[in-house]
């Protein structure tokens, strides 16, 4: 085994000096900086991570933490099978990437760790966490356990919730502006009456998205209408029964605004279920971009969120939260969106 002795000896400098490098000192010239990385490559050295984590008293462990909508606790790694995880499996894999290129390791646990805030606090204490990320928090009704993380001093950041305090901040796509700019595409189009079918408007991207659109009508001058406003959970086969439901009921509108992806596949069977045709008789957007978008009839347009950068950020927030480098408070990092215009939107039919 290659030892720290050995990397000094190799880059000519002591082993004091190769700890202070790997501990991520700035006392260090960049010339010793070098010679030690170089010898650490050339050697295949290893540090021990967990003798570091005992001599800085902070480990190298993120825990990741998985909420439903329901506010029914964390997920398990099967639970990430449910369509409405869809986007967050590449947000996973940006942030298990970031983490392991900033010499980080992450925790999924597998089953809730403690009902109550207290309980909660404790386990991560318990596991030396040095900072949790929090993707897909419900904040209403509020979650006892986010207070806690909120109020107490482990680093915290959420994705897609509005956390924010002297140890937490958040990451998010703007939800606002994607959604504005897929209502503005329609109407451009042509489209007045617009359906916008909502996973939940008791979670921020779906409040987010659904203001977005009621902005973009207000601009044109069009008054929104409630009734043409529909809940139907973020799950494709929600959005299925919702949809299809709503066609039971009425077909005075061109188009539908699905508050993701998935739940627009969910609306394009029930469209074809009830003989219209999309574009033609009615236009059809979705919110992501997922890869299963793209291989739709007609292929969906959507507004593309950059899964890798929220994942990259929220790594890179936390860890400038861990080690004293951000702002106080930490600031949020707000991501941008991209219309993508494919061929499930056309003009507005001359009949409505």
């Amino acid at each position: 085994m290659v030892t720290s002795e050995q990397v000094a000896q190799l880059a000519g400098v002591s082993r004091a000096t190769v700890s202070r490098v790997l501990n991520g000192s700035s006392r260090i010239s960049p010339e010793a900086k070098e010679r030690v990385h170089a010898a650490i490559a050339a050697l295949g050295y290893e540090p021990d991570v967990v003798a570091q984590s005992l001599v800085r008293h902070r480990s190298r462990m993120l825990v990741l933490g998985l909420w439903s909508e329901d506010g029914e606790g964390e997920l398990n790694l099967s639970s990430l099978s449910k369509t409405s995880r869809y986007f967050y499996l590449d947000v996973l894999k940006s942030i298990e990437n970031e983490a392991a290129s900033q010499g980080y390791d992450l925790l999924l646990p597998s089953r809730p760790q403690g009902k109550t805030p207290e309980n909660y606090i404790r386990s991560l204490q318990m596991r030396r966490v040095a900072g949790t990320i929090m993707v897909s928090l419900r904040l209403q009704p509020p979650d006892p356990r986010i207070h806690a993380l909120l109020q107490g001093n482990i680093p915290t950041v959420f994705i897609d919730a509005a956390g924010h305090g002297s140890h937490a901040t958040y990451v998010k796509a703007d939800h606002i502006d994607s959604a504005r700019q897929v209502t503005e595409h329609l109407l451009s189009l042509g489209h007045r009456r617009i359906v916008f079918l909502i996973g939940s408007l008791s979670d921020l991207p779906g409040m987010e998205r659904l203001l977005g659109g009621q902005q973009a009508l207000a601009n044109a001058g069009i008054p929104f209408d409630p009734s043409l406003t529909r809940q139907g959970g973020w799950n494709v086969d929600e959005a299925y029964k919702t949809a299809s439901m709503l066609l039971d009921e009425r077909r005075d509108f061109t188009a539908i605004v699905a508050g993701s992806d998935v739940m627009a596949m969910g609306a394009l069977r029930a469209i074809h279920e009830h003989g219209l045709r999309v574009p033609e008789d009615v236009s059809l957007t979705g919110f992501d971009d997922i890869e299963l978008g793209h291989y739709t009839v007609p292929a969906l347009t959507t507004s593309r969120q950059d899964h890798d950068m929220i994942g990259r950020g929220a790594v890179q927030r936390l860890i400038a939260i861990i080690e004293g480098k951000a702002e106080n408070p930490p600031s949020p990092l707000i991501v941008p969106t991209q219309l993508v215009v494919r061929q499930s939107t056309g003009p507005a039919p001359s009949s409505l």
